[in-house]
């Protein structure tokens, strides 16, 4: 009796000392108190040195500043949202007047495709710019980890191919940008197009940007895999889209998530300067905004920009580290 009751109450017991131990003061002060030790020196020497700044526009922007503007830009962003709230109302009290007249239904489905066409606000850009960036990105990956899947796997085709990604991988988005921009405006003709050229001609360079770094991370997370693996199937007599599934694939996803990884990021700031260019709505043409306005709170409104780009980027790595770790077979990896 006392033996069983011993031996259910180990486990429960090791739970809670492992739960325990989770908080153990130096643990606490690495993970919460330096960080935060850190980021407030950081703020003193971004504020004392911003002082010294002087520029056309004013003083370089303070912490308090930026955050001053970032609650400004939030402002603006409720008072648009009232506004459109509002005229969808007046929008649909002139359907409603319209069904009441006996109106034909042609004029009724007129009035109602109205949109509302206000200024797009920052938080609104924000978006804009994660769609961008998603569709790029999304593309890219579904044409390089196929492609680098099928280069690891033959030798020769990885000798053919590697050469030519060697060559383009290092090209700036800037060096891109002209010619895509080129193709789209004289092959995407249409009276109503489902996307803007700005948005394809941002997307489609992100998409170039993004392709490579997870061609070659693919390719050699491929070539990579436990010779003795692939013995196993070759004994077993596998079929190739078999092997590919259970066994390459598994095997090469570390490095495939490395060149995704890397791909995202590359691609968030590679849409910026494409958005700036090309005016596409978002986080770029913000800043270009901005900076073409010269009012004495752009400058702040620009840090504001930064800061967001910056956080969203971390937050886009951490999303593909959480993917990552889904999908490894290695749930006990570390990963950073």
């Amino acid at each position: 009796m006392n033996q069983t009751a011993t031996m259910t109450a180990n486990p429960v017991a090791e739970r809670i000392g492992q739960f325990a131990a989770s908080f153990h003061p130096i643990k606490v002060l690495k993970n919460l108190l330096v960080p935060f030790i850190a980021m407030m020196v950081f703020l003193l020497l971004w504020s004392a040195g911003a002082s010294q700044v002087q520029t056309s526009l004013g003083v370089f922007p303070g912490p308090a500043k930026v955050w001053e503007q970032s609650l400004s830009l939030w402002q603006e962003h409720q008072a648009e949202r009232v506004k459109e709230a509002a005229f969808y109302e007046r929008l649909q009290k002139r359907v409603d007047k319209a069904i009441a007249a006996g109106k034909p239904q042609e004029k009724i489905d007129r009035i109602k495709s109205r949109k509302y066409t206000g200024k797009e606000t920052f938080i609104d850009q924000i978006f804009t710019s994660l769609i961008t960036v998603a569709t790029g990105f999304l593309v890219a990956s579904l044409i390089a980890i196929p492609l680098g899947i099928i280069i690891g796997m033959n030798q020769t085709l990885y000798s053919a191919f590697n050469p030519i990604i060697q060559l383009l991988k290092p090209v700036s988005p800037l060096a891109w940008l002209p010619l895509v921009t080129m193709v789209v405006s004289a092959v995407y003709v249409s009276n109503d197009p489902m996307f803007s050229k700005s948005f394809l001609t941002s997307a489609i360079t992100v998409t170039l940007c993004c392709l490579w770094p997870t061609i070659l991370n693919t390719a050699v997370g491929v070539a990579g895999v436990d010779k003795d693996l692939i013995n196993v199937s070759r004994v077993l007599r596998l079929g190739w889209l078999t092997k590919t599934v259970k066994i390459v694939l598994p095997s090469s996803i570390p490095m495939m998530f490395t060149g995704l990884r890397l791909s995202l990021g590359i691609g968030w700031m590679v849409l910026i300067a494409a958005e700036m260019l090309a005016q596409n709505p978002g986080l770029g043409k913000f800043v270009w905004d901005e900076f073409q306005n010269g009012s004495s709170n752009s400058l702040a409104r620009i840090m504001v920009a930064v800061i967001a780009i910056g956080f969203i980027g971390f937050l886009l790595d951490r999303a593909m580290l959480t993917l990552q770790k889904i999908f490894s077979w290695d749930k006990n990896a570390i990963l950073r």
